[in-house]
């Protein structure tokens, strides 16, 4: 088992012999630079999550990244699973998205919280430097399409067409997830459910609060 100085370290001469830029693993990651260089500098402790990202990114084993960075259990655990199913654990066609907190789908609540879980997505989704994070909804004003436990998938982007499912930051902290209608008057966040009310900002309300789209809907998970 490595210290944070030690295995920072260690992740640092991984990736500086694979020649890969810290911005590529923010941009790859989606995690910020000064978080990544903080992980790098022994100043961060480093999740088991991002550990399994950056396996993916450095092709190597995140078993023995698990097990250098002190979560012998999940290591031990994963070996048995992956014996069972005989998973190689090395290089994949795919790509690890972050799962964060939950998404409110009912009224606006602030959203952005720890990594909680992780998905993964098709490697090529990554092509043309685009970026995907995961939110997992809370509450049932987007059913019967999407049901509360869900988890959506959501390429990061500031804007949207007009009837599609988004994410949205409200007052700058607080998000939501409904589907967008755009007008020359402004927006109207529409539930799904018939029992909520659509929510509707003027442009100057847009502007001001501010409220900005920050992920539309690409996947759709659900777990029995």
């Amino acid at each position: 088992m490595l210290n944070n100085i030690e295995l920072g370290a260690y992740l640092k001469n991984i990736r500086e012999n694979k020649d890969i830029s810290l911005r590529e693993v923010e941009k790859l990651t989606g995690i910020g630079y000064s978080h990544l260089s903080m992980i790098e500098n022994g100043k961060r402790n480093v999740t088991p999550a991002l550990l399994k990202n950056l396996s993916k990114i450095y092709n190597v084993d995140y078993i023995d990244l698990y097990e250098k960075a002190g979560y012998i259990d999940l290591a031990e655990k994963e070996k048995i699973e992956s014996n069972i199913t005989g998973v190689d654990n090395t290089v994949t066609n795919s790509a690890i998205v972050f799962i964060y907190g939950t998404i409110p789908a009912g009224v606006p609540m602030e959203c952005i919280e720890d990594i909680i879980d992780t998905e993964e997505i098709d490697s090529n989704m990554l092509k043309g430097g685009k970026q995907y994070f995961g939110l997992k909804i809370k509450g049932n004003s987007m059913e019967p399409e999407y049901l509360d436990g869900d988890t959506i998938i959501l390429e990061k982007v500031a804007n949207c067409e007009s009837g599609q499912d988004a994410v949205v930051m409200v007052n700058g902290y607080d998000g939501t997830f409904k589907r967008v209608f755009k007008n020359e008057a402004g927006i109207i966040l529409q539930p799904l459910n018939p029992e909520y009310q659509p929510m509707v900002y003027t442009n100057e309300q847009i502007e001001k609060l501010p409220v900005k789209i920050i992920g539309k809907v690409v996947e759709l998970r659900r777990k029995k």
